[in-house]
Parts: C-alpha cells; structure tokens; sequence
C-alpha cells in the first residue's frame, strides 16, 4: 500500500544523481577512487585516521570484532535495546553478548548497570548511540579505560552529531556508521568503519576483501568475506557527505516542529536527545504513556497506517528475539525498563523534507487515534 506519509524518504537530488553516472561512466565500478574518497569523508568526520567502507553496518561491526580479537569464551556487554546487528556480530564469533538495561531518561545503557556486569569474562562494551543520542558515551569510554576494556562503538544512527565536543565514532577503539535509506545518508546499503588504530584497519581492509594480503593481488593472508563497497555505491555516498550539514540540519527542524506539535500532548512523551544543538536525528521514535499498553499502541499503529500514515515499533528487544532466547536463554521480566519502554515506543514519519502539512496530519491522526484508546 502506498503511505500517503511515508515512514522514511531519502534525501537525494541531482548531485548523487550526476555522481553515480559519471561512475557508470567509467571502467572502475569496484575497488576504485570513490570508495577512497568516501572512506576519507566519513572519517573526517568522526575525527579518524581511517574510514573503511563495507557494504553494510552489519559487516562493519563484524570485522570490528574480529580485528579487535573477539572470541569464543569472550563477554561483551552490550544493549538490549537495539537493532539485531548489535549482537549478531557478536554471535557470529561465538562472543557471549551480556545484555544489561537501559537508563529509561536517554534510552541508552545504564552505566552503573555496566559497572555491575563486569566479569574476568569481559572483554568489551559494544555501546549504541540509539536513535541518535549520544547520552553517556564519555561515560562508556571512563568505564572501559578503567577496567581495561575495548570499547567498539555502534554509531550507525548517530552520523553527525556531536557530544561534549566529540563527534560520533570518535569513541573507543573504533566505531561503524550505516547508510541504510532511513539513515542520515544514505548509500542504499553501506557502511564505513572508523579507526585511528593502523591494525584495525588494516585488518578491516583485508577481511573485506576475502582475507587478501594488501601487497599481493590473489594472496590471501585470512579467511575473509566479500563485505566490499561497490564505487557505484561510494560515489553516491560520497555526495551525499558533502551535504551532510545541510540535511542534519534539515532533520533537526523536523524534529523541532514535532516537538513543538506534540508538546501538549499528555498522553506522549517526545524522544530523548542530549545536546539538542548538535545532535543527529536517525528516526523520530515517540512513548506513549505508562497507562498504555503494548495492545493499545499496536492498535494506534494500525490506527495511523489504516490513514496512510507509516509507523513500526521501535525496537523489539533483542533479548526476546526467539532465535536469541534459544541460544542464550534470554527470557522476558530480564530487563524491565527496557521491556515496559519498548511495550510503548513507534516510529513516526521522519525525513529530511518532511513539510509542515506532513507533520501536521501525522499529529492529527496520533491525536485521533489516541482520542478512540481512551474512550
């Protein structure tokens, strides 16, 4: 069904356009001087040496992973409060991920939480920056710096923002940013990997590209994986980062008109974000209140899509995945805030070009919606 609001909608214009043309162009469709360039852009941006482009987020946490030494045996603490990538990159290795709660103010891991799930066993935290709040990142960086532990940071929905000064990806050893469509930028799939340390990427770079040795075409030092950005894809991110401020920017208004329509709103409480200012917005992901239940907020999602309006629950923890449960014995009543917050959080419409109408009618239909629940 076409959504008269969609869900997400990506921001691109005539210069991606253009610049993915000019790479169909030419003889270099892979393993060429987009890709370098692109690589090149992100890290700036987070304040890195190297930037390492995969072909999605999911691979780049999973090479971190392995070129940080992860391995059976090992404990990483991490969020049950994410997307599925954060911990599969850990199964894959046969890392135990360690799941601890959530702080209910910034949706992000409570660091006393952390502190109390250290073991001998733990060797990382693999922290997110969920939906863009970058709350308690200097304080993940003390905590592992104290307990000599690496800190892999999943910002793959924080391209931009800023915290304390530092940009995302600039915490810990190194750092993933995506570029799914509903991201910042986009590059259809795609992700870049961020490093000041030269073993991690050089580690990165060759598992990318089938475990290859960089000096010798067809020498293979490592079993690797064919985790490489195509030139085409690259050239589209690379012109999507030159316009990286202007549609952070963009997404900030957004939001602020969001906020401003939903402020009085009882029965919802807008999305957390530290550092308002110089944050980067992912999606714009609204709680209903306590007196609700994940029933009636199922029932206002349908509410809103029967109107044209794109929604989804954001997110369904990880700890009550089936396949998660299975393997690591995971059940529900573990991580209470996160259970009783994910019962009542959706995403909501939210682009770059969103228009006041947009928001307009998405409000109007949450207030419709709401208005049948409690009646």
């Amino acid at each position: 069904m076409s959504l008269a609001v969609p869900l997400s909608n990506p921001d691109i214009t005539d210069l991606e356009r253009q610049a993915v043309l000019e790479v169909l162009s030419s003889n270099r469709l892979s393993i060429g001087p987009h890709t370098e360039a692109f690589e090149a852009a992100i890290a700036a941006r987070a304040g890195r040496k190297h930037g390492i482009a995969v072909n999605s987020g999911t691979s780049g946490l999973h090479l971190c992973v392995k070129a940080l030494g992860l391995h059976e045996g090992d404990e990483v603490i991490t969020t049950p409060f994410s997307f599925v990538a954060t911990t599969n990159c850990l199964l894959f290795e046969r890392v135990t991920p360690v799941f601890v709660d959530i702080d209910s103010a910034s949706y992000n891991m409570d660091p006393a939480a952390i502190e109390a799930a250290i073991t001998p066993r733990t060797k990382a935290l693999l922290p997110v920056e969920v939906f863009g709040n970058m709350e308690h990142f200097d304080a993940y960086e003390r905590i592992a710096r104290k307990h000599n532990l690496l800190l892999l940071e999943d910002c793959c929905e924080a391209l931009g923002g800023v915290h304390q000064g530092r940009p995302a990806g600039n915490f810990g050893q190194c750092g993933v940013f995506a570029f799914y469509p509903n991201k910042q930028i986009t590059t259809g799939e795609g992700g870049v990997v961020v490093t000041d340390d030269d073993g991690i990427a050089d580690m990165c770079r060759s598992l990318r590209n089938q475990g290859r040795d960089t000096s010798a075409w067809l020498s293979h030092a490592y079993m690797g994986y064919n985790y490489r950005m195509s030139d085409i894809t690259a050239a589209l991110g690379e012109a999507q980062a030159t316009r990286l401020d202007e549609i952070v920017a963009k997404r900030r208004h957004v939001a602020q008109m969001y906020h401003d329509a939903l402020a009085g709103v009882a029965e919802i409480h807008c999305p957390p974000m530290a550092e308002p200012a110089s944050a980067s917005w992912f999606v714009y992901v609204i709680r209903l209140a306590d007196k609700f239940s994940r029933s009636q907020r199922d029932a206002l999602m349908q509410h809103l899509k029967d109107a044209g309006v794109g929604c989804n629950p954001y997110f369904v923890p990880i700890h009550l995945q089936p396949y998660v449960m299975k393997l690591l014995g995971t059940h529900e009543g573990q991580f209470p805030i996160t259970e009783h917050l994910a019962e009542r959080t959706m995403a909501i419409p939210f682009f770059a070009n969103m228009t006041p109408e947009q928001i307009q009618r998405v409000v109007a239909t949450l207030k419709e919606g709401i208005g049948r629940l409690s009646h």
